[in-house]
């Protein structure tokens, strides 16, 4: 069961009332595959910790109305710390995750505020996502009530066996590399939330919730520059295209 943590003042205004947006930005993962305790989230690139460069996008983007974040008990006190340091105003909830993605994303979007029509469901550990990709995907959404970030596959794509033995050559045309946000009506997805328990079925992402309710999501390029940071060379990568955004930014 979700628990409220932290409620503040009603969020900032953004967007209007058939558009109003969340962002449920989930950040209760384990980082087993970071090799260190400490929740990877909480790791810094360039001096800033990774869910605070995720949670200033949401707070900059214009289109997001409310911020909800999902994470372990033990993190809370950090996150609300990050909340104070760097002003992220619309960040009202904490909720405790669940025992995997596809429930903490649920235990998330069931704590939004009442007026809100749809939800970036985002991973807290995405921290290249730029205010002006959030943006892009809220407004596919608003069209066709489902999309996503993304980026459209150009190498060559290969089949294997677990001993890593090809076995086909893939076609690589029309496929694309799922990111976040993955941006929703709130109807359209309590109705795949829905489904998916009755069904006992388990998804990898949120689009493949829509996807087994038999709607169809939206893609939207957002460059492979916007990685999530899962192992040591993740880290370092962002902070190679940090510096460089940095330095075109003077």
């Amino acid at each position: 069961m979700s628990n409220v943590f932290y409620s503040a003042a009603r969020a900032l205004r953004g967007g209007d009332e058939k558009t109003a947006t969340a962002a449920v930005i989930l950040a209760a993962g384990k980082s087993t595959r970071m090799g260190k305790k400490q929740n990877k989230q909480l790791l810094t690139v360039n001096g800033v910790p990774v869910l605070a460069h995720t949670l200033m996008a949401y707070q900059k983007c214009p289109h997001i109305r409310q911020i909800v974040v999902v994470a372990r008990q033990q993190d809370f006190p950090a996150i609300v710390e990050l909340r104070q340091a760097y002003g992220i105003k619309k960040m009202t909830k904490l909720v405790v995750g669940g025992k995997d993605r596809q429930e903490s994303a649920r235990f998330g979007v069931s704590q939004v505020d009442p007026e809100i029509r749809f939800v970036a469901i985002t991973d807290g550990a995405r921290c290249l996502t730029t205010p002006e990709e959030v943006s892009s995907v809220c407004l596919r959404a608003y069209k066709f009530q489902a999309a996503s970030a993304g980026h459209l596959i150009t190498s060559s794509v290969k089949r294997a066996t677990n001993m890593g033995m090809i076995t086909e050559s893939v076609d690589r045309d029309g496929l694309w590399e799922a990111q976040t946000p993955q941006v929703f009506h709130v109807a359209l997805y309590n109705a795949a939330i829905h489904k998916a328990l009755g069904d006992g079925f388990e998804a990898t992402d949120d689009n493949q919730l829509i996807e087994h309710l038999g709607y169809q999501v939206k893609m939207v390029e957002c460059g492979r520059d916007n990685i999530k940071i899962t192992t040591p060379d993740d880290l370092a990568l962002a902070k190679a295209i940090l510096t460089v955004r940095e330095k075109k930014s003077k």
